[in-house]
């Protein structure tokens, strides 16, 4: 053997250098615009080897070592072929191909005249890659960023870009202390794992905003404008005050659009630096600004070189007068709104330039709105891209502009709103506007997000009348991906149980015509408390259908009809509202007795709506109108007419704050039958109800007209009774409803910063007014029915309990209980005794109150919240003012999911 040329790599070295390089690429950045340092891949050491004589010739090469790979694959990356010459330089080439395929931890040829062995040590595979320490991003987020996977050949430039790649990762969180150091852990067969040990240290807050050359507006001023905000108590729920480049570089077009807006033409911002402290925890930002003069708006002209556009019409409808302040954001608004004007006029591409005209001296700024002239569009091609589950028709059916029409703004924007009431796809949806063919062609770009339209919603509460109630419903608003909705609903609590199931179909045969259908079945218990004994006042146990139909007249006047028929079964417990087999209108009054029994109700009604709101899921603006008229008679054995209007108007304030003003009202006529003097013509089960959840503030049926019954203590049956509200002893309290209500409503929905809004909080404080009037006065049971009349009877003039007898329905007062004591019975003067076969009912009296048009008042805050559960949504409400008998209640919650 003349020569020989080898080049050794060990493991050992290789680790200490792949660990060095981790470490170095683990710090962050100081400053900004500094990058982070370049580790330079090892160079590969010159072999050690003898001379090679000139004209020697390759007889023969042979590879030993290799497990994986096949012999003819390492020397495919090898320039040497049997048969050529070599010399020293085509060895050392030979050994730095070797090194660049990264496949070997250890290679050396071996030269025998000509002969020559190439003997390697392979590259481990990768079994697995380990994630150490990551707490705050999880492995879902950092595995797809990497490039290690198993069954991989190890190399160290993939480990090395994958720390790059982690710790960009955490940079993005703001977490520049992170540090990566990856480790290596040998198995057998030549297998490692690969382990990243990730020290995720502190987020990187912003500790203080340095402002520098401001002089006309404070420091606060300039911050409230930013979205970074410095790191404090006030701003512990706000993920701004971690440092971001890109969040520095939008403050910076924040504040100088602030004082362009305010008049300083000349404004700039010379420098912004962040410095990172030095234990890498927090930033130090420091802008250094150039205020310059303040400038005022000179003359204010429109030239347009469109027919339709007259320059002396425009310029009357400019907001900027000559002398006021000049603002580039009313410039840019103005500019806005002129593009918009001319897309009315079927100009989708009016190219608009506002030239401006400084003079220093007078500080003062020309604008001229230059119109240029371009062609009238037409709608080439309407394009829906993204709607993986909703069908191209759902979409398309919600534009109103068609191919081949002339484009019109107006027509865009209404269809933005149309897709976004939907609520099939992602808030705040545009339409993009695309340039066609032809100069006078234009596509409209639908571009879709679908999220989530099945709806899994739970609500729970409290009631001092209900105690606990739990509603669920599931509901699918794009049932198939054809706009159909489906849905059934379940409903328990000690006041009420139903179900019900109902589809509607929105366009029926694919024409603007909505059908839709529901079955139900609603068990409701009225109820009241004696102390703590739930009594059940009636049982009503409707079952139904209903079928509804509906019709756009213009775009937003529609008009709906419906036809439902119900039948409904009235009862009372007959063991304790019964007496002699029939209602005794004594225990349970004569408003149930008369409520009780089998009805039909045969009903035809109608809807005319009006709503023209921007967004009918969370509108903030526009109003909406509507006019319902139920008639039942159609057959059955109920006849009323029922009314009810509605009205509401949302309003912009800006600042993200939403304006809502509501109002609604009803009245139910009755006709056919005769009243009696004490009973209504208007079925209890009827009427209409206000309280929770309509009138926050008041509990369930907690406002209008009502009986109170209470009962009263008969220790001195000959005293006098005097029973006022606060008197709660057994006290029973029983709802009427009315014939008339009326509701009115303000709310006013706040916005929150950046952290807040991130946690889909939304909250808002409002202000419920409403009364529920229209009963006639029942018949009422007093103390006077209690008393004893008969002269000639022991105890005369005094209130006694009644005794009843079931059996054979007979009645009698009770006799005077008697005590014995050492064998001398004597009387205590309270009439309570009945026979063993009776029962004893103890002497109340009943009240009625509520029924006044006077208003409910009510104040209080609510807050919606995004949780990670579902939609949440809480409210306070205070009753500021009520009438005498409401139930008032300030507290009440609810949870939903989405799917």
């Amino acid at each position: 053997m003349n020569s020989v040329a080898s080049h050794k790599f060990s493991a050992q070295a290789r680790l200490a250098a792949f660990l060095m390089a981790g470490t170095m690429l683990a710090g962050p950045a100081l400053a900004q615009g500094v990058q982070p340092p370049v580790v330079p891949a090892p160079t590969v050491p010159a072999p050690a080897a003898e001379a090679v004589p000139a004209a020697t010739t390759v007889r023969s090469i042979t590879v030993t070592g290799n497990q994986r790979l096949e012999a003819q694959t390492i020397l495919s990356y090898l320039r040497l072929r049997v048969g050529q010459t070599y010399n020293r330089a085509t060895l050392d080439q030979a050994l730095k191909d070797l090194a660049s395929t990264e496949l070997f931890k250890d290679f050396q040829i071996n030269d025998d005249n000509g002969a020559l062995t190439i003997q390697v040590v392979e590259n481990p595979v990768i079994n697995r890659v380990i994630l150490e320490g990551n707490k705050r991003l999880k492995e879902d987020k950092i595995r797809p960023e990497i490039k290690l996977a198993p069954r991989q050949i190890f190399t160290r430039s993939k480990v090395r870009a994958d720390v790059a790649r982690i710790i960009e990762l955490y940079k993005r969180q703001g977490r520049f202390a992170a540090t990566v150091e990856p480790k290596m852990v040998s198995l057998d067969q030549n297998r490692v794992d690969v382990v990243f040990e990730i020290n995720e240290g502190p987020k990187s807050k912003v500790r203080q905003i340095n402002i520098i050359g401001n002089e006309k507006f404070s420091d606060g001023d300039l911050k409230d404008e930013m979205a970074t905000k410095e790191s404090g108590l006030l701003t512990i729920l706000s993920s701004n005050t971690s440092y971001d480049p890109d969040r520095l570089a939008y403050d910076q077009q924040k504040i100088r659009l602030f004082y362009l807006s305010n008049g300083y033409a000349d404004f700039r911002v010379i420098s912004a630096v962040a410095e990172l402290t030095s234990n890498k925890q927090d930033f130090i930002i420091t802008y250094v600004v150039e205020e310059g003069e303040r400038y005022k708006f000179g003359k204010v002209d429109v030239e347009s070189e469109l027919r339709d556009f007259r320059p002396e019409a425009l310029k009357t409808l400019l907001p900027m007068k000559e002398g006021d302040w000049y603002d580039a954001k009313q410039v840019e608004d103005t500019v806005e709104s002129l593009s918009e004007t001319a897309g009315l006029f079927g100009y989708a591409f009016a190219d608009i330039n506002p030239e401006f005209r400084r003079d220093p001296e007078t500080r003062t700024m020309d604008i001229t709105f230059n119109v240029a002239e371009s062609p009238r569009t037409y709608v080439e091609r309407i394009d829906v891209n993204g709607n993986t589950l909703t069908q191209d028709k759902v979409v398309r059916r919600e534009f109103r502009l068609n191919e081949g029409d002339a484009f019109n703004s107006f027509g865009v924007k209404r269809t933005e709103n149309r897709i976004n009431s939907l609520g099939y796809f992602q808030e705040n949806l545009e339409i993009e506007r695309k340039e066609g063919s032809a100069p006078d062609r234009i596509i409209l770009e639908t571009n879709v997000e679908e999220k989530p339209t099945g709806e899994l919603s739970l609500s729970a509460g409290f009631s001092s009348i209900e105690n606990f109630l739990l509603q669920a419903s599931v509901r699918q608003r794009n049932f198939r991906g054809l706009g159909q909705q489906l849905q059934a609903s379940v409903n328990y609590s000690s006041y009420s149980k139903s179900v019900e199931l109902g589809f509607t179909e929105p366009y029926l045969f694919d024409r603007n015509i909505s059908i839709g259908g529901s079955v139900y079945r609603r068990d409701l218990n009225s109820f009241n408390f004696i102390d703590n004994d739930r009594r059940t006042t009636f049982q009503q146990v409707t079952t139904g259908a209903q079928v509804t139909v509906g019709v756009p007249l213009t775009e937003y006047l529609s008009a709906f009809g419906r036809y439902s028929l119900n039948f409904d079964d009235v009862t009372l417990d007959r063991s304790l509202y019964y007496f002699g087999g029939e209602c005794d209108p004594l225990v349970a009054g004569r408003y149930l007795c008369d409520a009780i029994g089998k009805r039909t109700t045969s009903l035809l009604g109608y809807t005319i709506a009006y709503d023209d709101r921007d967004n009918r899921l969370r509108p903030t603006r526009g109003q909406s109108l509507s006019l319902s008229q139920d008639f039942a008679g159609l057959g059955g054995s109920v006849k009323y007419v029922r009314t009810r209007a509605n009205a509401s108007k949302h309003f912009n304030l800006g600042s993200r704050f939403i304006l809502n003003f509501s109002a609604e009202g009803g009245y139910i006529y009755p006709f056919g039958g005769r009243p009696t003097p004490t009973s209504d013509k208007v079925r209890l089960t009827d009427r209409f109800f206000l309280g929770e959840p309509q009138m926050r503030g008041f509990d369930i049926r907690g406002v209008g007209p009502r009986v109170i019954r209470y009962s009263v203590d008969n220790t001195n049956p000959a005293a006098p009774v005097v029973i006022t509200e606060s008197d709660n002893r057994g006290q029973i309290d029983d709802a009427l409803g009315g014939r008339a209500y009326y509701q009115g409503r303000i709310e006013l929905d706040i916005p929150l910063g950046t952290g807040a809004k991130e946690l889909g909080l939304r909250p808002s404080i409002f202000l419920d007014v409403g009364s529920v009037f229209g009963v006639r006065r029942p018949s009422l049971t007093t103390l006077a029915d209690f008393r004893e009349t008969d002269p000639n009877a022991p105890g005369f003039g005094l209130t006694k309990s009644l005794c009843r007898n079931a059996a054979n329905g007979t009645r009698q007062f009770a006799t005077e209980t008697t005590t014995t004591v050492n064998g001398v019975t004597t009387g205590t003067g309270q009439y309570t005794t009945c026979p063993t076969s009776f029962t004893r009912l103890d002497p109340f009296e009943e009240r009625f109150f509520g029924d006044t048009w006077l208003p409910r008042v009510a104040i209080g805050a609510g807050v919606n919240w995004n949780s990670p559960f579902g939609p949440f949504r809480i409210d306070f409400a205070y009753a500021l003012r009520k009438e005498e008998g409401d139930d008032t209640k300030r507290f009440s919650f609810n949870v939903g999911t989405q799917f």
